[in-house]
């Protein structure tokens, strides 16, 4: 049977998800893992990566962890992410980046340099540092996909929103260099940008009553498996601003 037809377009797949006890990142994750992939659970905070991780195991195929500090790793870290992953499973077929650092809304002149710093570094040198290193594995894979996911350049591109938005509008410059790079490889890169999500980031611009426009991540999980799917080929290249879909199962507790 068709894998796209059987609810399991991931089947086999073995995705790695940065962020994946964050607000999109474990939605996604579990969205992933039911649709059969193995998911590779990045993130910082151990306590909730092993939540994500027995909800995920419970849907699909038994998931991996990897507790890493992106803001503190180095491109060695990411080496030795992209050896073991060839080691212990074999494979990569894609990256989903979901990693974000955002400490709320400052003017730029009163910004602390280190947490402008950091805010580059996360949201966008790091995510280049573990796909730079995974590049050679993905390229083995007959399709293989690298989705960042992004903001609306409308809103983070105003006053205050500092070396977050900064650093995601030079992601979304990174998709068009590294699809022109790629174009003609088995490795496919993409943007997703969500509309407005009720997640704890957003919830340091916003004050959630006010803020009715936003949906729960999980509206958006399934255009994250689309997007690491066969399916996400009618993507490549692009920045993808799908529609929110009805809310999935989540782990509502978890937070950043």
């Amino acid at each position: 049977m068709d894998r796209a037809l059987d609810g399991r377009p991931l089947q086999g797949r073995v995705i790695l998800v940065t962020g994946a006890h964050g607000g999109l990142g474990q939605a996604a994750a579990l969205a992933c893992a039911r649709a059969g992939a193995t998911v590779v659970l990045l993130g910082r905070k151990l306590p909730k990566l092993n939540r994500v991780y027995d909800a995920a195991a419970q849907v699909g195929p038994e998931p991996m962890l990897y507790p890493l500090d992106l803001e503190g790793a180095s491109p060695d870290d990411y080496a030795e992410l992209a050896q073991r992953l060839e080691s212990e499973v074999g494979r990569l077929d894609g990256v989903l980046h979901c990693a974000a650092e955002f400490t709320g809304l400052t003017p730029l002149a009163q910004t602390d340099p280190a947490v402008f710093a950091r805010a580059i570094h996360v949201n966008l040198t790091a995510p280049w540092w573990l796909t730079q290193a995974c590049l050679p594995l993905l390229g083995k894979a007959p399709d293989a996909a690298i989705v960042f996911v992004l903001d609306d350049p409308a809103r983070i591109g105003k006053a205050y929103w500092g070396g977050y938005g900064v650093a995601k509008q030079g992601l979304a410059g990174l998709v068009g260099t590294l699809h022109g790079e790629l174009a003609n490889t088995p490795v496919r890169v993409a943007g997703l940008q969500p509309g407005p999500m009720r997640t704890p980031l957003r919830a340091k611009a916003y004050v959630e009553e006010n803020d009715r426009g936003a949906v729960e991540p999980s509206a958006y999980a399934a255009a994250c498996v689309t997007l690491l799917s066969q399916a996400g080929a009618a993507h490549r290249g692009q920045v993808w601003n799908p529609p929110a879909a009805n809310a999935l199962p989540t782990l509502p507790t978890l937070g950043l």
